[in-house]
């Protein structure tokens, strides 16, 4: 007569969104629309251009994912404020689905840039470092780790 329900699991809205359907998809069209803009606006080849939203990419995201802490939401009462997004996202379970297509997009984006570049220094020596940057901070061992204390709570 009654139906067994689990518990309900603690929701941070400031990581559910990019559970659901279609995000991958936007995320990748707004890659797109970026390259787009960066060729309109600028004029330049598609190597420069490749390079420019991989650099731009990179910009973004480790300041939103892997910088900046906490949520912009006071009703969680302050229990994420001293992770950062990727922290946070799916309670902090590693190589999930999620995880493992946000370390693949900077790789992607990496290997376009370079090969439309030719592999020719400094494009390749910026989008090194840049992919190399992403790719460390978000591996499973690196989880809550600040280097140096870089950016720790004090």
């Amino acid at each position: 007569m009654y139906v067994k329900a689990e518990p309900a699991t603690d929701v941070n809205r400031n990581t559910e969104w990019f559970t659901y359907p279609g995000v991958w998809t936007i995320y990748m069209l707004i890659v797109c629309m970026s390259l787009l803009l960066v060729l309109s606006i600028f004029g330049c080849s598609a190597g420069m251009a490749w390079t420019i939203v991989h650099l731009c990419h990179f910009a973004v995201t480790y300041h939103f994912f892997h910088w900046k802490k906490g949520t912009p939401f006071a009703d969680d009462q302050g229990i994420y404020n001293g992770l950062t997004w990727w922290e946070q996202i799916e309670n902090g379970k590693q190589l999930t689905r999620n995880r493992k297509f946000l370390t693949v997009v900077p790789v992607v984006l990496y290997l376009i840039a370079s090969h439309t570049t030719d592999y020719q220094n400094p494009m390749l020596f910026f989008n090194t470092l840049a992919v190399f940057v992403l790719v460390v901070a978000k591996f499973p061992h690196m989880h809550k780790v600040r280097i140096f204390g870089i950016n720790a709570d004090h």
